[in-house]
């Protein structure tokens, strides 16, 4: 049984109508060149939608999409999504059909001129911590348990290294390593890019009391993060799932009364904003988060809002 066939109860449609080849290509796009898992599923939703929409404007192939099917998708998503998500999708839409010229599957990619919602951003919305929130958060949280040394070392990890809370669950005790006289942590970023970075002192004292308080420090090819095994109040030898993680950080979060809305990436901002407003550069901030760009490290610095603030209150009544 070729690749297509075992596909093609998961393919829309549309995209198994235009023949093997196609299917192939539509496969080989989403697991061979989509390589973060959650940005493979938000395209496939999208692409997904758009066959389904398809459907129902009675075209039956994707062979057969014109210019027009996509900017009447893209508009008809402009009245019900926001857009950055209805970017996200014209963006899936592209590179899918990008990918189908080049394999020679379709002569040309009919959502090429199609342009997709105005969205500028110069300052993001990811809610921030300020630097006595974090560290009261980090202080609150009791170490005299495996839960509690755990939780203290994630989120200290999050905030003093700018990691995501997806590179942060992936890692293996043995990413936790001496180099020199410090000691060090490998994150598993987006793109498959390794991040090897030295821990901040703070860092460095709760991974230590972590891995040698709970037992787990020789288990190198196991988790670092851990759920509690049920009943026994110690580490199981199973990887802390991200719900589990977001959940803890919340629970934590209210039980040390902040009143701040923590999001996915608010120790990521908190982490940066108290660099940048302590001397760091941009530049080297973009480097410690792994952004591409200075431009998307922009989007996590809250510096100005001590500014903006501050002019508020010259306001006096």
């Amino acid at each position: 049984m070729n690749l297509p066939a075992i596909l093609a109860p998961r393919l829309p449609a549309l995209i198994v109508a235009a023949g093997p080849q196609a299917a192939a290509r539509t496969a080989e796009f989403f697991l061979g060149h989509i390589t973060n898992g959650h940005t493979r599923k938000a395209y496939a939703r999208a692409v997904g939608d758009f066959a389904s929409w398809c459907e129902t404007m009675g075209v039956t192939s994707i062979a057969d999409v014109q210019p027009l099917h996509v900017s009447l998708f893209i508009r008809q998503r402009e009245r019900e999504r926001s857009a950055p998500t209805v970017k996200q999708a014209l963006a899936a839409i592209r590179m899918l059909f990008d990918h189908l010229v080049i394999s020679q599957v379709i002569p040309t990619n009919p959502a090429a001129s199609v342009r997709g919602p105005k969205h500028v951003v110069k300052r993001g919305k990811t809610p921030v911590l300020t630097p006595e929130e974090a560290r009261h958060l980090l202080d609150s949280i009791d170490a005299g348990s495996p839960a509690g040394l755990r939780d203290r070392a994630l989120i200290g990890l999050m905030v003093y290294t700018f990691a995501r809370i997806g590179a942060a669950a992936a890692m293996n005790v043995s990413d936790v390593f001496w180099q020199g006289r410090r000691l060090w942590v490998r994150l598993h970023e987006k793109g498959g890019k390794d991040v090897a970075l030295p821990c901040h002192h703070n860092l460095e004292t709760y991974l230590e009391e972590y891995l040698a308080n709970t037992g787990i420090g020789s288990d190198t090819s196991g988790p670092l993060f851990r759920t509690i095994g049920r009943g026994t109040g110690k580490l199981s030898r199973s990887s802390l799932p991200q719900s589990n993680a977001w959940s803890m950080i919340n629970r934590r979060a209210k039980a040390a009364g902040i009143r701040t809305k923590i999001g996915n990436h608010t120790f990521r901002a908190t982490g940066i904003t108290a660099y940048l407003k302590n001397g760091g550069t941009l530049e080297k901030a973009a480097a410690i988060a792994n952004h591409a760009s200075t431009r998307t490290t922009q989007l996590y610095d809250r510096c100005s809002d001590d500014i903006t603030l501050d002019e508020i209150e010259r306001v006096i009544i």
